[in-house]
């Protein structure tokens, strides 16, 4: 049992424990007694110095090894003068989009406008840009010519090559090119940065900067013809080129196949991929960052806290804000996950040590309320898990260790994991620590004694878990254990939940709706096993297809890139939101279209009775969610975006404020129908 938090001020705590944040204005800088900057850090995410947080890791790297950083966090980007603002950087611009891809950070998987931005003050959606990567490096170059400008982060990483973009449904060239950046630093990149801050600080060249490992860079023309004449016998894995994986599908699930086939860090390939006459380069990614080496990234001294000046709460820090991460990567490989594309396939995990050191810190803070909300990372049971053979492990191309079996070479083992958590609770300060991070339950359930440790201390009472679907076929896409596997799973938790005098701890397991490979008939299944087992999903996840997922090429081209296999995808937007709809088939605002999906299906056998999914009639509240749904599409903008000022747009133009209906106006029709005509310049009739 913990004992009572020592509590200190809070002025006294940031005096133990962290230090100053980095300058955000010019005038912070001249406080510093600055002179100059050596790098400014641009990012389309409120400054918050929380190790969850990219921008705050990689400023305190840079910072200990000595060099001077300004942070410029979501700039307007319709002017270069907030580039500007700290003068010429001595070494280059770091640009990073965020935390999140932009395009998933402002849109639905129905590519609506999100209503929020939690990576934002109090939530606010416009603070940033559509690829935002782009215009950042674009006013970057404008503001200080000359200044290398090195693009990385979540965004840009998983666009360094050709790439399918859902939101304008085209194959696009790689992010080099189209945002001018001298470089982009794919992965996680603390030692890149650093290692780049070095080199130019030395008087190195860009060109010095093409052999680092986890950097993608474009060539000259004479380079790039240099590269292509040595194709054939070169080092070097050539992809199809950008023209090719535009005009075909096959050639782009050949490149993704080649892709992915070359992550692992210890064996993967150059790759080169030409752009018309230009050829771009991918090295192979960094190595994983050694246990002392994350220690020493975690023991930085963070305040935890977003910048003083922000006046409202910043909602993804209040989320994040109390929780611990002890391991980087996941070996799981699903293939609608990013994941494995950016930390890694090889899990790199911090000493017990450095884990209770902060969470001591912890601890002591003044506003900490004694829970720890997550203690995990990308996974949370994979802690300390690696190959038990290194020598296999350095030639291994097995893109998951876990599926479609657990390796044999695998470690598994959860008694370091059980240890650190028994440590993490008993520390002074600390009332309780959930486990918030995704559960890998295949392997979890080879643990007995972690799932009771689960169960009895580190549960909030429900257990969320992600089988994602039911079907074989579209887990087997996903690389993702049977649904039995689940059953297990839960069977064990809910008698270690018992067998801890906790019988009314629930599992809530997460499920994602047009997936490769799901159709109607699959997601009625998946239904009549939520039904049978008394599952009633709060939330539920529409699949959204990211860059450079191996789904997402399952998405564009419908193929399996591994076994060139096609696989059927629900694109239509009506299919999508039926097959949402079926995961929550128990709500009445779902009935009409629920009933729909079935009578579409040849399962109208599920309408009315026992055994139905959807009851014969509908209730009144089925109707009632009908006419209200009816009625606010006649009455406002189905569709909301955000006025752009630079094109003249007023808010409530595009939508942002509601549009009024302007009801019927005689002759409206045949107007628009005359100013179609003169538009086009056709005087005879229009076929409507």
């Amino acid at each position: 049992m913990s004992t009572a938090p020592t509590r200190i001020p809070l002025s006294l705590w940031q005096e133990r424990y962290a230090a100053p944040f980095a300058p955000t204005t010019a005038a912070e800088v001249a406080a510093r007694g600055w002179d100059a900057v050596d790098i400014v850090f641009v990012t389309g995410d409120a400054y918050v110095d929380h190790p969850s947080f990219a921008m705050a890791i990689l400023h305190r790297v840079l910072e200990k090894a000595g060099f001077r950083v300004a942070i410029l966090s979501q700039p307007d980007w319709k002017t270069c003068e907030p580039w500007r603002q700290f003068g010429r950087p001595r070494l280059f611009f770091a640009v990073s989009a965020g935390n999140m891809d932009s395009l998933i950070n402002h849109y639905t998987a129905n590519k609506k406008v999100r209503n929020d931005d939690a990576y934002s003050p109090g939530g606010r959606i416009g603070l940033r840009p559509d690829r935002a990567t782009l215009p950042y490096c674009q006013r970057a170059r404008e503001a200080f010519p000359g200044v290398p400008v090195i693009a990385g982060g979540v965004e840009a990483s998983l666009r360094r090559l050709a790439h399918y973009d859902y939101w304008s449904d085209t194959v696009k060239r790689s992010i080099l090119l189209d945002s001018k950046a001298d470089l982009v630093v794919y992965g996680m990149g603390e030692g890149s940065i650093v290692t780049i801050a070095q080199k130019l600080k030395a008087g190195g060249t860009l060109r010095d900067l093409r052999a680092l490992r986890g950097v993608t860079y474009a060539l000259g023309a004479k380079e790039s013809e240099a590269y292509a004449a040595r194709a054939a016998d070169a080092p070097f894995e050539l992809l199809p080129s950008f023209e090719q994986v535009r005009d075909s599908k096959e050639a782009f699930a050949e490149a993704t196949r080649l892709i992915h086939t070359n992550t692992n860090p210890f064996n993967a390939a150059t790759l080169v991929q030409f752009h018309d006459r230009q050829a771009v380069v991918q090295n192979p990614p960094a190595l994983p960052i050694s246990r002392e080496e994350m220690d020493a990234v975690y023991d930085l001294p963070y305040n935890r806290r977003p910048h003083p000046s922000y006046t409202e709460p910043v909602p993804a820090h209040e989320m994040i804000k109390d929780s611990v991460t002890i391991l980087r990567g996941c070996f799981g490989g699903c293939t609608f996950c990013s994941i494995t594309a950016h930390q890694g396939r090889i899990i790199q995990s911090r000493s017990p040590e450095s884990v209770l050191r902060e969470v001591e810190k912890l601890a002591a803070d003044p506003d900490f309320k004694g829970i720890i909300s997550d203690i995990g990372g990308a996974t949370a049971n994979m802690y300390t898990m690696r190959c038990t053979r290194p020598e296999v492990e350095a030639k291994c191309k097995r893109l998951s260790c876990v599926h479609p079996t657990v390796c044999k070479l695998l470690g598994t083992d959860h008694g370091p994991l059980i240890e650190l958590m028994r440590e993490v609770r008993e520390t002074a300060g600390v009332r309780k620590v959930l486990v918030s991070s995704g559960i890998r339950m295949d392997l979890a359930q080879l643990s007995p004694e972690y799932v009771r440790e689960l169960a009895e201390h580190h549960t909030g009472g429900r257990l969320k878990v992600a089988p994602e679907h039911t079907s074989p076929k579209v887990l087997e896409l996903m690389k993702k254990p049977d649904i039995d596997n689940f059953g297990v799973f839960a069977d064990q938790f809910q008698q270690a939940s018992a067998a801890a005098g906790k019988p009314k701890q629930q599992i809530v397991p997460y499920f994602i709706a047009s997936h490769p490979g799901s159709d109607l008939a699959e997601m009625i299944d998946l239904a009549l096993y939520l039904k049978q087992n008394g599952y009633r999903p709060d939330q539920v996840q529409d699949f959204i297809p990211a860059p450079f997922d191996i789904a997402t090429c399952m998405y564009y081209a419908g193929l399996d890139p591994f076994t060139k296999k096609p696989v059927q995808t629900a694109k239509n937007l009506t299919d999508r939101k039926m097959q949402r709809a079926l995961m929550q088939f128990f709500k009445p605002e779902n009935y009409f279209t629920v009933r729909e999906a079935l009578i579409q299906a040849g399962r109208a056998d599920l309408i009315g009775g026992c055994n139905g999914l959807i009851p014969a009639q509908p209730p009144k509240e089925a109707i009632e969610a009908r006419r209200k749904h009816a009625n606010a599409a006649v009455g406002a903008d189905h569709y909301h975006t955000v006025a752009n000022p630079a094109k003249g747009e007023k808010p409530g133009e595009r939508g942002d404020e509601p549009v009024k209906n302007k009801g019927y106006r005689p002759g409206r029709k045949s107007q628009q129908r005359r100013q179609d005509k003169k538009r086009k310049g056709k005087s005879g009739p229009k076929d409507y």
